[in-house]
């Protein structure tokens, strides 16, 4: 990224513009106008301007400095993609088991077909799936996904075990986040919110994983898992008793939200999963729908009934 400046009386950008960019205020005063009208300012250095600047596509005013600007620019697909491998780069790993506490012993195929996820798949696509798996072995000390690369596949540990860990700017060596044992599944994430891989996967122990590719996964897993509501069937579902659930940043959060929304950061989902009613629906949103996609699927592996806002409330605002 970098800082541009605009001079007294240039655009920003215009009312109807669609242009995914996202804009961030650092100096001077920049004015919102609506057909010409001035509807309000924000100021470099402003709480307001902690939050981008009119982020609703196609934009609803127009923005031009008062005097000198100096703002940051970033694509906003890009933008989003970064939040949601940030939030979900900790949890790379998936619980797809739950609280049952199986042994390396077990058939992975039968861990597998026993978990929460499998649920709602059709009998026919769990077929393909197992047809369409491809084993691989490793030795111990092997990386069988390193931390940076593009997500590719969806794994499924079916002999050996092996250690996830992160690499951050204080630990070159990587932090560990978790243990895998036998019928531990990981990668998931990663596919479904098209990011890169967030965390590196070593074997501890020789052994073997069992791989699907990422466009049979997103066929397959994610999309039977995946229900798409427009906004107002999602306003529906909300009214007849469920949940608006945001899983945006607490700052994005506070900035604009649905009314009676719930907020539960990404990153947080797996450990606040226990504090929600399993009774419930919960209607899963954020801007654009690629973090929201990624709550919902985990939290219908645990047997939650999770619905994803269409577009986001970016598309859905008023």
């Amino acid at each position: 990224m970098q800082i541009r400046e605009l001079s007294p009386g240039q655009v920003l950008f215009k009312e109807g513009d669609t242009e995914k960019r996202t804009f961030y205020i650092v100096t001077g005063t920049l004015e919102l106008q609506d057909h010409g009208k001035t509807v309000g300012t924000v100021e470099g250095g402003s709480d307001f301007a902690k939050n981008p600047v009119a982020p609703v596509y196609p934009r609803r005013v127009s923005a031009k400095a008062r005097d000198r600007v100096q703002f940051i620019s970033v694509d906003s697909d890009l933008l989003d993609v970064m939040l949601t491998w940030d939030q979900t780069g900790t949890y790379e790993v998936s619980e797809l088991q739950g609280q049952q506490d199986v042994g390396g012993t077990e058939d992975w195929m039968t861990m597998l077909l026993q978990t929460k996820a499998f649920h709602k798949i059709p009998p026919a696509n769990i077929q393909a799936i197992f047809m369409r798996m491809q084993q691989i072995n490793y030795k111990t000390g092997d990386v069988i996904l390193k931390q940076g690369a593009e997500g590719d596949y969806f794994y499924v540990l079916t002999r050996g075990s092996a250690l996830v860990t992160r690499e951050t700017p204080l630990s070159k060596d990587g932090i560990k986040l978790a243990e895998l044992n036998v019928g531990d599944t990981f990668g998931e994430e990663a596919l479904i919110s098209d990011a890169k891989r967030n965390a590196t996967v070593t074997m501890t122990l020789d052994g073997s994983v069992m791989r699907l590719g990422k466009d049979d996964f997103k066929t397959l897993l994610n999309e039977p898992m995946l229900d798409w509501v427009e906004a107002d069937e999602g306003q529906r579902i909300v009214t007849e008793g469920g949940q608006w659930l945001d899983v945006r940043l607490p700052s994005e959060f506070e900035n604009h939200h649905l009314d009676g929304a719930l907020n539960i950061p990404l990153y947080f989902i797996r450990l606040k999963v226990n504090t929600l009613d399993p009774d419930k629906k919960y209607v899963v949103c954020c801007d654009t729908g690629r973090r929201s996609s990624a709550g919902a699927y985990i939290l219908s592996e645990r047997g939650f009934q999770a619905y994803v806002l269409r577009g986001g409330i970016n598309k859905n605002e008023d």
